[in-house]
């Protein structure tokens, strides 16, 4: 469905799938990004580099992930304005989108003698990890402003319901990517450089793509309006943006603490533990890049609700997208339950990791059941722009996460994951529990 929707009191139960499902395959194919990069640097022999490579992706996805909020907040407010204003509205928050964007990108540049250098050293890397790793993240840095860009676009275009075209374009910018990445490094012998450059030039490639896919399409013209119409950059027409997407962010770093509590504890177990607990952690990851589709679904379903003040409809979906959530939550937790040793013992670099695992395998099982309705609610609560309370119920479950970490240490392993699955139930009961009273607000005469 390439179209946005016209306002319509019956639900579209179809259109949570057709979000959804797409969301689901473009998520795991942008999380390819690293694995092919990987693969790339295992053909060149040499461990430092590979060592590099690993630093310079986990540098990348920690910073922009933390910037992931402009495609987020872009969303769930294009998905409002598409029942309201329509098309010359979804331009005028795409340009925000965008200048906002730019001005971050310009902030990090600016900042890049200093930032970059210490968040090389957060990762402890040292003499020729370093300094491969150093090569890397100089090139890949300067494609800020192109990944800043795509974030406003492809939260545009997702924001419209046109999940096909951005499933295109990142499978399309994947295999751009490790193929430059192969050409690059193996066959022209750039070796690490090459990677950078392969990221550097597909992102290039990929705003593009995706730039002139929405100028030439039919919101082409609301948008070239919307770049000569100086009066949406307005101070009062970005507060509300900004307001929005400050929410958002502040959300993610105190999510990205509570993921960072994680791994520092589980290295106080002891390498064993820790090597265990990043399986499972990659796990995780696999689980919240799926379920992450109904956050996706719920941000345009739910705001265009909004949008159309539906509220019988706003309602009907939160209720549709939690069932749907729940039923692939429980087809992940069998898989684990069913699968986990033999999937643990293939990541497993030694029989005492191995072990560590399959002890403490029950906990894969129990997170996708216990995580589900926080990725539905998030997408509720961010199309509907209740930012302010989405980041409360973050602090609040932190809360509740941080003093059970301190309660359940001496449970061992144990511990760590009953207070990590606790931090996703608490996050959607925080949230429910607000529903009914913003719901209120928002669809207020």
């Amino acid at each position: 469905m390439d179209a946005p929707a016209a306002p319509t009191t019956t639900l579209e139960y179809r259109a949570i799938w057709a979000i959804a499902l797409p969301a689901m395959v473009t998520n795991v194919a942008t999380a390819m990004i690293g694995v092919g990069d990987m693969w790339i640097v295992g053909r060149l022999g040499d461990a430092p580099t590979q060592g590099a490579v690993e630093i310079g992706a986990r540098l990348f996805a920690m910073l922009f992930v933390v910037m992931n909020f402009l495609k987020t907040g872009t969303t769930g407010l294009v998905a409002q304005a598409g029942t309201r204003q329509d098309a010359q509205e979804q331009a005028a928050v795409l340009m925000r989108g965008l200048a906002v964007g730019l001005a971050i990108a310009l902030a990090l540049l600016a900042a890049k003698p200093l930032l970059l250098p210490a968040l090389l050293g957060v990762f402890g890397a040292e003499g020729e990890v370093l300094a491969a790793a150093r090569v890397y993240a100089e090139i890949r840095y300067w494609s800020a402003p192109a990944v800043m860009a795509n974030f406003a676009l492809v939260g545009f275009l997702v924001g419209r319901r046109q999940m096909r075209a951005v499933l295109a374009f990142e499978v399309a910018y994947n295999l751009l990517n490790l193929a430059l990445g192969a050409w690059l490094a193996l066959g022209l012998d750039w070796g690490i450089a090459g990677i950078g450059w392969s990221s550097f030039i597909a992102e290039i490639a990929k705003l593009a793509a995706v730039a002139g896919f929405i100028l030439l399409g039919a919101s082409g013209k609301a948008l070239r309006a919307a770049l000569l119409h100086r009066g949406n950059l307005r101070w009062a027409e970005l507060r509300p943006f900004l307001s929005v997407n400050r929410d958002l962010f502040l959300r993610t770093l105190v999510l990205m603490v509570a993921l960072a509590a994680l791994t520092r504890l589980s290295a106080k177990r002891g390498v064993v533990a820790l090597a265990a607990n990043g399986i499972f952690y990659q796990l995780f990851v696999v689980t919240a890049l799926l379920l992450d589709g109904f956050e996706n679904a719920a941000q345009v379903l739910n705001g265009e609700r909004l949008g159309a003040r539906d509220r019988e409809g706003f309602i009907r979906y939160i209720g549709a997208m939690l069932w749907r959530g729940l039923g692939v939550a429980l087809v992940l937790s069998a898989l684990f339950a069913l699968f986990a040793g033999p999937v643990i013992d293939s990541f497993a670099a030694t029989p005492e990791i191995a072990a560590t695992g399959r002890e403490h395998a029950i906990w894969l099982a129990v997170i996708p059941v216990a995580g589900f309705a926080a990725f539905v609610y998030d997408g509720v609560f961010v199309g509907a722009s209740w930012t302010r309370a989405l980041l409360g119920s973050m602090i609040a479950a932190a809360a509740l996460y941080a003093a059970l970490l301190w309660l359940t240490w001496p449970l061992g392993n144990d511990g760590l994951w009953l207070s990590f699955a606790a931090l996703l139930a608490a996050r959607a009961a925080f949230q429910a529990v607000q529903v009914r009273r913003l719901t209120a607000r928002s669809f207020a005469a």
